[in-house]
């Protein structure tokens, strides 16, 4: 995928680069309650997955926000024009595979795309693509509801921002509420910008009611 190199010299955030890559564990997470009440009933109308209508979603919303986009490369910063999705795919035996998406185009190829990479990972198991440096590793927990959750990092600067979600259940106003964590350097990626992507992301599911 196309990247620019940061000019270190200039990077506002040059301390907290800096700072947190000198830590242990330098990752920064949350875990947030999302409605998708429009993602399902878009999703139910146009008879689509509801989890690839919102890891469309979800991938569009990390992409607005640049600091999602950056991946630390030795002692500067790169950044992605777009980052695709590499998420999980179930496959026999309680196993799973590694599927690669790219979303920026209409909701009706992306559908068609993901119905191919789907059959092709089953070949490929946990094997990552050559370009897993760009990509937003995502994954799902759809038995159940959690309120934290504890991700797997390689540590150090390996630096993709993860999105995972749960199981989606009504609330008292009959809302699908569903909880949606991030996870991220903080070498890269502040408060403000883990906020921009849920505001980023309430947008783009507002997006799919006014598609209708």
């Amino acid at each position: 995928m196309p990247y620019i190199r940061l000019d270190m010299e200039n990077y506002a955030r040059r301390a907290h680069f800096d700072y947190f890559r000198s830590l242990s564990y330098p990752y920064v997470g949350v875990t947030v309650d999302v409605d998708v009440t429009n993602v399902l009933d878009f999703s139910r109308k146009h008879r689509r997955s509801f989890y690839l209508t919102f890891l469309h979603t979800a991938a569009l919303a990390a992409d607005s926000v640049p600091a999602f986009r950056q991946r630390i490369r030795g002692n500067g910063i790169v950044e992605y024009s777009e980052c695709p999705t590499s998420h999980t795919e179930p496959v026999e035996g309680g196993r799973y595979c590694y599927c690669t998406l790219h979303h920026h185009m209409e909701l009706r190829d992306y559908f068609e795309q993901a119905e191919k990479a789907r059959q092709e990972c089953a070949k490929n198991g946990i094997t990552e693509d050559e370009d897993a440096e760009s990509m937003y590793f995502v994954s799902a927990l759809p038995w159940f509801r959690y309120t934290s959750l504890i991700q797997p990092v390689a540590g150090g600067d390996e630096s993709n921002s993860r999105i995972t979600w749960g199981k989606y259940e009504a609330d008292e106003k009959e809302r699908m509420i569903m909880p949606v964590s991030v996870l991220a350097h903080h070498a890269l990626v502040d408060g403000i910008h883990i906020a921009e992507f849920y505001r980023n992301l309430d947008n783009e599911i507002n997006k799919l009611y006014l598609m209708g």
